[in-house]
């Protein structure tokens, strides 16, 4: 029970982190987040990552994958686990790749 919860709070804190990362996704993901936009979230994520697997079309891209894979997990918690460990690690690579570029300058 107790690894449930941990789980569950951890999951929360990626997208806070993703929220401050990306502040104009603050209000959208909020909203999504809520259970009574389950009919529309569901479909979409759905859609989001239909779009990233054809991410050699134009428009459609790879972005599309982990953004549906995220608003997934918050209906199927045995993704929320997998999924925030792939958030914490794109967050650190990404943190580790900007310092890099920030010392090369």
């Amino acid at each position: 029970m107790a690894a449930k919860h941990r789980r569950e709070r951890r999951f929360q804190r990626q997208f806070d982190a993703l929220e401050r990362l990306i502040p104009p996704l603050r209000g959208p993901m909020s909203t999504l987040r809520r259970d009574s936009w389950f009919p529309i979230r569901f479909p979409l994520a759905l859609l989001l990552i239909a779009g990233g697997l054809l991410s050699f079309l134009p428009f459609l891209g790879i972005w599309m994958l982990p953004l549906g894979m995220l608003l997934l997990a918050v209906d199927l918690p045995m993704l929320r686990g997998p999924i925030s460990a792939l958030v914490i690690r794109a967050r650190h690579k990404a943190r580790r790749l900007t310092r890099h570029w920030r010392t090369r300058q």
